[in-house]
């Protein structure tokens, strides 16, 4: 009986919400546990006969195995979306998600690298193909603030170099407009006129703009690859992950004056809370700055 309306969800979710691949992936990692859990529980697994205890139960089994609040907060907000499918599809009458509150997850600010060492970090001076690739990526990266995943799979199509700025699609199939400074519009050129042709060569009828020297799409783990060696040959002593950019961005940006709202427009953030969290990444390096250089600090 657990089968009735689980794959319902998932198609539900994939194209009427339109979702994107890794939140699909996310949501069935999520609800495959949630109903391991219920099966090994239940004397007879059914949706209609789950009761939140046993969701309580199940949300205090993950916190026995170590699980974080983060991730346990993730689970709760997975499950009642399914729990909420269920009921207006008529498979349950009940919700038995109602009143399950989402631990609170920790504020952790993200980790940024300061101007000198995104400097650092895209003083590439490789011109071969790939060193002209990587250089575009980086610069297109930090330039515009986008997800990894919105960065590969932008197509040539997408860059509007004249006008100065690339068009992506986010989360939810969102379009959205994003500037394209100089220096990455020139870096962008260069890629195109010098090294896009010699590794697409395999694949010509490509409209990818990022590919890989077998002229296919770069993936996700390609281009953190890419990330990782050259912030080793850079000297980069921090953690460097494909998000590090986008948080320079919208801290850089925010350290500069520039309004909430536009950084949350670039961004593509449905709720201007998620954007906030730059204000306090802000506050935080003025209050390193200030003890660091006041004498009375």
């Amino acid at each position: 009986m657990l089968e009735s309306g689980y794959n319902d969800f998932f198609h539900y979710i994939q194209v009427e919400r339109g979702l994107s691949e890794n939140t699909l992936k996310s949501y069935r990692r999520d609800l495959n546990q949630y109903k391991q859990f219920v099966i090994g529980t239940l004397e007879q697994p059914d949706w209609e006969t789950i009761t939140r205890q046993n969701i309580l139960q199940f949300l205090q089994k993950l916190n026995m195995d170590g699980r974080s609040p983060a991730t346990i907060a993730r689970m709760v907000s997975s499950i009642r979306s399914f729990h909420q499918f269920l009921l207006r599809d008529g498979v349950v009458t009940h919700d038995a998600s109602l009143h399950i509150e989402i631990p609170r997850k920790e504020r952790k600010l993200p980790a940024i690298l300061s101007t000198d060492e995104v400097g650092l970090l895209l003083d590439i001076h490789d011109r071969t193909p790939l060193g002209l690739r990587n250089k575009a990526m980086l610069e297109v990266l930090y330039a515009t603030g986008l997800r990894v995943t919105e960065l590969i799979t932008l197509k040539v199509s997408d860059l509007h170099l004249t006008m100065g700025f690339v068009r992506c699609l986010g989360k939810g199939n969102k379009e959205r407009i994003v500037p394209l400074g100089e220096v990455a519009q020139e870096a962008v050129e260069l890629y195109l006129q010098n090294a896009r042709r010699k590794l697409a060569k395999r694949n010509e009828d490509s409209n990818v703009l990022f590919v890989n020297q077998h002229g296919r799409p770069l993936s996700r783990q390609g281009f953190w690859k890419v990330l990782k060696a050259i912030s080793k040959e850079a000297g980069i002593k921090k953690k460097i992950t494909p998000h590090t950019l986008r948080h320079s961005f919208a801290t850089h940006l925010l350290e500069n004056g520039a309004d909430l709202r536009a950084v949350q427009e670039m961004l593509g953030h449905a709720d201007i809370s998620t954007t906030q969290i730059y204000t306090h990444v802000t506050k935080s390096r003025l209050k390193d700055m200030y003890k660091a250089y006041h004498p009375r600090a």
